[in-house]
Formats: structure tokens, sequence, C-alpha cells
């Protein structure tokens, strides 16, 4: 065979000479030599991408650290020491020097993109008159046309950024370009559309309530709780609304939650409805909502439901009594108490007799001094006054 492979080496010196001595190597040998091949291939890709990261990275710098300074020394000269803010004249009657923004260095899409970022970072930072003068820089050298820009852009990162820019300079954003994006199927861009609407929309901020179909994940409502507790001058409506209508489960969990923020009372009569609903979760939801109402118009609704609830749910009503507190139901409390089997069960129903003001002290002293060792150790953990409830 070798010397069948040396004369056709001498004859064909090619890539074709390689190929015959590969095909007749051993299998092993020809899939060992094409890892290797893959191999090598990836390491040189891996390498070349790094290279051109940090050549990339390394321009990048250097251009930015000539780019921010002059672009903090402009913002400090005509906006922070501005003198129309000290002589106290209108925001829209000082005329900035636009020009001095306007330099080559800050025409290029990246010296935009600097400024764009410098601003917002400066109206993060200021408030008031700098904060509106800033504002009205960046409309008047056209940079909210660049963040407009972006919103359009198909990658979603873009669209991201637009946003978060347009959002911390207080620009409004029509419904047609932010509301279908609040049910996009990427989480980043849905959650940030999200609040953006929130914080943009005068009039319904919650409007992407009703076409939300996605559910909102523990860490979306935390984001979106933040956001409508923080944002100023904001449209509270009254949340009953989607308690009510809404087919999205985790919209109206959440709505629940905020039900209980705002302490709308005229919102618990659609509460009690869902302690139909079907879906145990949604039930413990609302009744833990109604605890923190103390609505005791559920009291007694609460107790009669009590032995064909699943344990979260009777959970969450022996907590909801103990939070209204109306002295009306301490005789069931202390059955539970004495004859659950369920040690939650028991350390909740000692937690709502503790709480309610109308239980006498002879009560508790009497179930310390007749209860088991388990017990009297539930009753004086829940006496102390450190344990939230």
């Amino acid at each position: 065979m070798w010397q069948d492979f040396n004369s056709y080496l001498l004859e064909y010196p090619s890539l074709d000479a390689a190929i015959y001595y590969f095909i007749n190597l051993p299998l092993v040998i020809q899939i060992a030599c094409v890892f290797i091949v893959i191999a090598f291939l990836a390491t040189l890709f891996a390498y070349g991408s790094i290279l051109v990261r940090r050549f990339k990275g390394g321009r990048r710098d250097r251009r930015m650290s000539v780019i921010i300074p002059r672009i903090d020394t402009l913002l400090t000269e005509h906006i922070i020491l501005n003198e129309g803010l000290s002589e106290n004249i209108p925001i829209d009657q000082i005329q900035l020097p636009l020009e001095e923004f306007r330099i080559p260095l800050l025409r290029s899409r990246f010296g935009k993109q600097m400024l764009i970022d410098r601003i917002v970072s400066y109206k993060k930072s200021f408030t008031g008159s700098i904060g509106a003068l800033l504002r009205q820089l960046y409309l008047e050298l056209e940079l909210d046309k660049v963040s407009f820009k972006k919103m359009k852009s198909p990658k979603w990162n873009r669209k991201v950024q637009g946003m978060i820019e347009l959002t911390d300079m207080d620009m409004s954003i029509s419904d047609v370009n932010i509301l279908p994006l609040t049910n996009s199927k990427n989480r980043e861009l849905r959650a940030e559309a999200r609040n953006a609407y929130i914080k943009l929309s005068k009039n319904e901020p919650f409007k992407f309530f009703d076409i939300v179909t996605e559910p909102l994940l523990m860490w979306d409502q935390i984001e979106l709780f933040k956001t409508i507790t923080t944002t100023e001058e904001i449209s509270i409506p009254n949340f009953a609304r989607w308690v009510t209508y809404s087919s999205n489960k985790s919209i109206v969990s959440f709505c629940l939650k905020l039900i209980v923020h705002y302490n709308q009372q005229d919102a618990a009569p659609a509460v009690m409805r869902l302690l139909e609903n079907k879906d145990h979760v949604l039930r413990a939801n609302a009744i833990n909502c109604l605890g923190k109402l103390r609505y005791e118009e559920a009291e007694d609704k609460l107790v009669s439901i009590y032995s064909n609830q699943p344990l979260n749910c009777q959970i969450e009503i022996l907590k909801a009594l103990g939070r209204i507190d109306t002295g009306g139901h301490v005789l069931f409390l202390r059955q539970e108490f004495l004859h659950s089997s369920d040690f939650d069960i028991r350390k909740n129903a000692a937690k709502s007799l503790i709480k309610t003001t109308g239980v006498s002290q002879d009560l508790i002293r009497e179930l310390i001094d007749t209860g088991t060792a388990e017990n009297k150790l539930i009753l004086k953990h829940c006496m102390n006054p450190l344990i939230k409830f």
C-alpha cells in the first residue's frame, strides 16, 4: 500500500494525495484527525475573537478618554454654571450655545451616543432647573430623534436603549410605538416597555394590563411595583377592574398586591368574588388581601369556607382573622390551635389569638398552663413582640 501511495504522491503532489492518504487511514485515526482540525480551528477563532474584542475595546476607551472630558467641560460650563440659572431666567428663554456641542468630535454616531449618555447621567444627578436645562439641550440638539430612531431598530437591545434614554429624559412616547412592546416575547424588552409605559403615560399608565398574555414573573412584579410606587404624579386606577375581568392570573395576583398597598377598600367586594375561584393560589392571595385590608365583612365568609380549603388557604384565613381583629372568632382560633394536627395551622392560629385585642390574658395563660410542651413553645414564640405577623 505504501509503495502505491508513494508512487501516487510522486505522480500527483497535491491535495489529492493528502485526501488519498486520509481515506486509507483507519477509521479511529480519521475521527481523531477531524477532531484535531476542529479544535485547532476553534482555538484560532477564539483567539481571533479575543484579539478583535480587545482591539475594539482599546480603541473605544481611547476615544472615550478624549470625548468624555470634553463633554463634561461643555456641560459644566454651559449647563451647570449657566448664568441664566443664577439670574432666575425661565428655562425656555435661556439661549444655549448649541454650536459648542456640534464640534466635529461629537458629530459622529459614537460621539452623539457619548453625549446622550452623559446628558442622561447628569439628568439623573441633577433635578430642578439644571435637570430642565439638560432636557432642553437634549431637545435642541435633536438627540431625541436619535433615541426614537433606536426604538424602530429590529434589534431588541437597541429598542431597550432608546426607551431607557427617552424615559430618563421625560420624553413622551405614543401608545402606538410602545404598547405593542409591552407584550413582546423578549423578556427584557417587555419589562422595559412596561416600566417606560407606566412612567410616560399620563392618562392610562396601566393600559397594558388589558393586553398582557405573558405571565408577570416575580422579578417583573418587583420591578413594576418599584416603578409604580416611586413614579410621581402617576394616575392610580381602581385595580378591582383587573381583579374582576382579567384572565391573566399573574395580573390579578399583582393587582391584589397593589390594592393592599394603596388600601383600596372599595375593591374589597371584587376581591371577595375571588373566593369562588377554582385556582387555590389566587384564592390564597385574595384571602391575604382581605386580611391586610382588614375587611370585616369577609370574616364570617372566611370561617364558613375554611374546612373546604387546602392548607395554604387555611393558613391565610387564620392570618386574616388576626389582621381583621374583631374578636368574633376567638373560639374558632382556639379550636384550631388545640386540635389541629398540622404545625403551621397551630402556629398561625396562635399568632392570631395573640394578636386579637379581644382575647383576655387569662385565656392565653390557660392555654400555656394546660397545653403540651410544643404548644407552650408556640405560644411563647408568638408572644415575642419582635416576631412579625
